[in-house]
């Protein structure tokens, strides 16, 4: 016997055919459906339902059922049909309606309700979206308007366009693995490439350590061969000196013995003095190998054999033989490099920037380097012995400095919050420096000329004069370098020279009034700052076009890109001791 309130253990048409009685024959059509046997409390003629007193009482709330007639219990019909369901709340047809409502499996959708924009089915229309908060419609009252509408043609519209869209994302992807695949598959040709010029510059020194074993190998063998054959020539000697003296002594020849005597006695001497000559035990020394430190050191200390670094791929490439593509620049703020401990305003001659967001800032006047960490700005100064002029990062732990007045580069140890000397270069006195692979580029004034040498000091070539026998420069002031190109700052000529690593020249930019700092982008192109211009340029890579990306800048001295950051620093001097000469001017790419 079924329980009021409780769920059936049974369909409500297995319980009918059993023929068992029941507390009440006449129960709730809507509840049933959700196997819940509740008593009638009344009868909806136009769905041709029997009701329980809670769907009774809320049956006419919805919009769609307001016209509904109901009859009470007294003159609801007291028999009942099982083969009816809940009929359409409209007297519409609903046939074609079947998708099941995700939040009541059993019922079907019937109803829109335009507030939320949700599909609801009768118990959600009861439940969650009543009449009397929301606009709530029967789907065959509204769904003829919807042939051949606006709304039908703007979604189909939607659907292309954002089909075409993930299309085209799939495509942009497909193309963009397929490049950084290929970036990938370049730069590790560019690993194998550098480990084979580390094995090639390794097998050369390992050569020369060997040639060097062998060369005294083959001396200690030489004094071995001579003092073996010295040796042996001069015991024959004596042995036959020896057997001619006992044999005249046994025969008792006095006159011989005398004579061959005397004659022993000297070649005795003569003998002498001859292994005298010959080398000797201390001549000939036992070796060990003792390795390079540097080099241990280094590969001690080093963390990686390079790094894989972002090519921006955000930005476009910069295109070659074309004009420098424009880049708006914002000024992000200045970083003061003043000290306590500097007697004068700053002259920053030379910047350059760390892998480790580490700014390093060559201080003319101060006679300094200064490091400093980007984010606290904490600032940790070196003094020199002469006033450093440029400056560029050897390793992820050297700097090198030029010091003009005493002829020397000063190399120097970095870490996170120390500096120290290491070993110097000795040079004519050099302006600007850069490094690339194990090579630095500097420039000269007084002559002016351009070398390249090794980081030994092996001078590689040095350019002064074209074909012609003509100087080529006439004040080269800074340096920058890539792995094909170097390129130079000539104040006076007004231009910037480009050059490969064979001290080639290749072109030049002349549209500079007086240009000082010069810095490389990762795409091949270059900024210069034009001292007496006031402004920044952006050089393409083969210098025939560029474009001004800062204007009215005081006095542009140094300049440094940083690419990790999308920062530019830059340094200004007036010429006069000032308190703006202290600052470094940062301007972010936007």
């Amino acid at each position: 016997m079924a329980v009021p309130g409780k769920k059936s253990s049974q369909k409500v048409s297995s319980i009918l055919s059993q023929g068992g009685a029941e507390d009440f024959d006449i129960f709730c059509n809507q509840c049933d459906r959700d196997d819940i046997r509740l008593p009638a409390f009344g009868y909806c003629v136009d769905c041709e339902v029997h009701l329980c007193q809670t769907c009774y009482n809320t049956h006419r709330r919805p919009k769609p059922l307001r016209h509904h007639q109901l009859l009470d219990k007294d003159h609801m019909p007291q028999k009942q049909n099982l083969s009816k369901s809940l009929k359409s709340t409209s007297g519409a047809q609903d046939g074609d309606l079947s998708k099941p409502c995700t939040k009541h499996t059993k019922e079907v959708i019937k109803f829109y309700c335009h507030d939320h924009n949700t599909l609801i089915c009768s118990v959600c229309v009861t439940l969650e979206h009543p009449t009397t908060s929301c606009n709530v419609d029967y789907i065959p009252d509204i769904s003829g308007q919807i042939l051949d509408s606006t709304e039908f043609k703007e979604t189909l519209k939607d659907i292309h366009k954002l089909t075409e869209e993930c299309c085209q994302i799939t495509k942009d992807m497909k193309q963009r693995v397929a490049k950084s695949t290929t970036s990938l598959k370049d730069a590790i040709a560019e690993i194998d490439n550098f480990r084979t010029e580390i094995n090639k510059r390794l097998d050369e020194l390992e050569m020369e350590v060997k040639d060097t074993a062998t060369t005294i190998q083959h001396d200690n063998n030489k004094k071995l061969k001579t003092t073996e054959t010295t040796c042996d020539n001069i015991n024959r000697s004596l042995q036959a000196s020896a057997d001619t003296l006992k044999h005249l002594n046994t025969n008792k020849k006095t006159d011989q013995l005398f004579t061959e005597l005397k004659s022993a006695q000297q070649q005795i001497l003569h003998n002498e003095n001859i292994a005298k000559k010959l080398p000797t035990t201390n001549d000939v020394d036992e070796y060990t190998f003792e390795s390079n430190h540097t080099i241990k050191k280094l590969l001690q200390n080093e963390k990686s054999l390079g790094s894989l670094r972002k090519k921006g791929i955000k930005q476009p490439a910069q295109p070659k033989n074309k004009a420098a593509v424009p880049m708006k620049m914002t000024t992000s703020g200045n970083i003061n490099v003043k000290t306590s401990s500097d007697t004068e305003d700053c002259w920053i001659t030379g910047i350059t920037v760390s892998l480790q967001n580490q700014l390093f800032v060559a201080d003319y006047k101060n006679k300094s380097i200064k490091m400093m960490d980007i984010n606290s700005e904490e600032i940790k100064q070196l003094q020199l012995e002469s006033n450093p002029w440029d400056i560029t990062i050897v390793t992820n732990d050297t700097l090198a400095v030029t010091l003009l007045y005493t002829n020397t580069i000063q190399f120097l140890s970095f870490s996170s919050n120390s500096l120290s000397l290491k070993n110097k270069l000795k040079v004519d006195g050099c302006f600007g420096i850069s490094h690339h692979q194990g090579k630095l580029a500097l420039t000269f004034s007084l002559p002016p000329k351009l070398q390249i040498m090794d980081l030994k000091g092996n001078m590689k070539i040095k350019v002064e004069k074209d074909s012609n026998g003509d100087n080529i420069f006439n004040s080269l002031w800074y340096v920058t370098t890539n792995s094909h190109s170097i390129y130079v700052s000539d104040y006076f000529k007004h231009e910037v020279i480009w050059f490969n690593w064979q001290g080639e020249m290749i072109g030049r930019n002349v549209d500079n009034e007086c240009p000082r700092g010069i810095s490389l982008l990762d795409n091949g192109s270059f900024f210069v700052s034009d001292y007496l211009g006031k402004c920044i340029y952006r050089v393409s890579s083969d210098c025939k076009d560029w474009t001004t990306i800062l204007k009215k800048v005081e006095f542009p001295q140094a300049i440094c890109w940083c690419a990790e950051t999308s920062t530019l620093y830059l340094s200004t001097y007036t010429g006069l001791s000032e308190e703006r000469n202290n600052d470094i001017k940062e301007y972010k790419m936007v």
